[in-house]
């Protein structure tokens, strides 16, 4: 099969997308042979990453949101297949991406086919990998909506418990994580384990994290008495809410929880009392700009 062709995997709702359409024709005129499949319902990524890779296919991008993504790096992964990926983001937050400075225009985007692929890890939790990161929160209602009483108290850092996570409600749980060297216990409001570095829209829960190190990144925001109260007077005295995490780097890392864990997976809803989080190392091949934020790890 020729070395400049790839299948575009694009999210059933972006086919109407004109610049999509437009770089896409500038692709195939720059002297690649790109297919477009589009998905239409849960499990068509997957399908189609099947399909793509059963024909040959060395390079694939996928078009749309996190969630997209993550789908098709789970079927790659799954597959152990060498075949190299490029991101297209075209979803609402495209957290990876930015994090990973992929270009949001799909011209640009489309031009790291011809950037060479870089290893990068996956995080993995029960058989589910997930690409950007796993966020939750301990004891809370999963809602669409952030509170309007934690917007007035936190602002934009209120994301941080929706966005992704959805969590309406502010309300914290004894939970316990163990790693390697590595043991904490407490009530805690938030969590996020990051192969990449934010989520909900641009919130750094893991500032510092690598796609390319082998370890994942652990942030725990903990839960003080009189958490809302203490909140305001740090945020009115302009301190930073980031002083409150506790972090940590690890292979991998169990958590139980005493009334259950709600964990977001770039998307995918997952929830359990007991979860072991590991890193599969160098998992997937990834079209990456070449000075990436996130790359510069073991790989």
């Amino acid at each position: 099969m020729s070395e400049r062709k790839a299948l575009l995997i694009l999210h059933g709702k972006q086919a109407l997308n004109e610049q999509v359409r437009a770089a896409v024709e500038a692709r195939r005129a720059a002297g690649w042979e790109l297919a477009v499949r589009l998905t239409w319902e849960a499990g068509d990524a997957q399908r189609l990453v099947g399909e793509a890779l059963a024909a040959g296919y060395q390079r694939l991008v996928a078009g749309g949101g996190d969630g997209t993504l993550r789908d098709v790096a789970q079927a790659l992964a799954d597959a152990q297949s060498p075949c190299s990926l490029v991101l297209l983001p075209l979803g609402t937050a495209n957290d990876f991406a930015r994090a990973a400075g992929v270009p949001l225009e799909p011209a640009a985007a489309l031009d790291l086919l011809d950037v060479p692929a870089r290893p990068i890890d996956l995080g993995e939790v029960d058989g589910e990998v997930f690409l950007n990161m796993a966020t939750g929160g301990f004891g809370s209602q999963v809602t669409a909506n952030t509170s309007e009483d934690l917007k007035k108290v936190l602002g934009g850092v209120a994301y941080l418990f929706t966005g992704l996570s959805r969590f309406a409600e502010l309300s914290a749980a004894y939970g316990e994580l163990q790693g390697p060297d590595f043991h904490w216990h407490g009530e805690l409001l938030a969590l996020g384990i990051g192969n990449g570095r934010q989520a909900g829209g641009g919130h750094e829960l893991c500032p510092q994290a690598l796609a390319d190190d082998g370890l994942l990144d652990v942030s725990i925001l903990p839960a003080p008495q009189e958490l809302v109260g203490t909140l305001k007077n740090l945020l009115a005295g302009g301190m930073a809410i980031d002083k409150l995490f506790v972090r940590t780097r690890l292979p991998w890392v169990e958590i139980k929880a005493s009334r259950g864990l709600d964990i977001n997976l770039d998307g995918e809803p997952l929830q359990g009392d007991r979860l072991r989080f590991e890193v599969r190392p160098a998992a997937l091949q990834v079209h990456l700009p070449a000075d990436s934020p996130l790359l510069g790890g073991a790989g």
